[in-house]
């Protein structure tokens, strides 16, 4: 079992950057492969970014390449999404989840947070 908290939202005017933080409770937080989705007003839940519970591999979703960055701290029992060049379209809530599997861009994921709100300005 392992719970998930994220921080980090806020809102943001068009073109900055945010980094949201996702702290695991438990101490096999390196057992666990993270990911990153968001969900916006109306729409389902979209995968943004996964990582490998080592950190070697990663993936992401084409609208946020080279915008957004995944990396995990294993001794701080955290994952991080780094946001940068930030557009409306980009508002959303954001959730972390975990999984003992590499599920990479599925949404199948076991344990989830609660979510953090991101909301983008233009």
């Amino acid at each position: 079992q392992v719970q998930l908290v994220e921080s980090g939202g806020g809102l943001v005017q068009a073109g900055g950057s945010l980094r949201l933080s996702c702290a695991a409770s438990g101490r096999t937080f390196s057992s666990y492969a993270m990911a990153w989705f968001r969900q916006a007003p109306g729409k389902e839940r979209e995968f943004v970014a996964a990582i490998s519970r080592n950190g070697a591999m990663t993936t992401s979703a084409d609208s946020v390449k080279g915008r957004f960055t995944i990396s995990r701290d294993n001794a701080k029992n955290t994952v991080y999404l780094q946001m940068n060049s930030l557009k409306p379209e980009d508002t959303a809530v954001y959730y972390c989840a975990a999984d003992r599997l590499w599920v990479g861009s599925e949404a199948h994921y076991d344990y989830w947070g609660q979510g953090t709100q991101v909301t983008v300005s233009s």
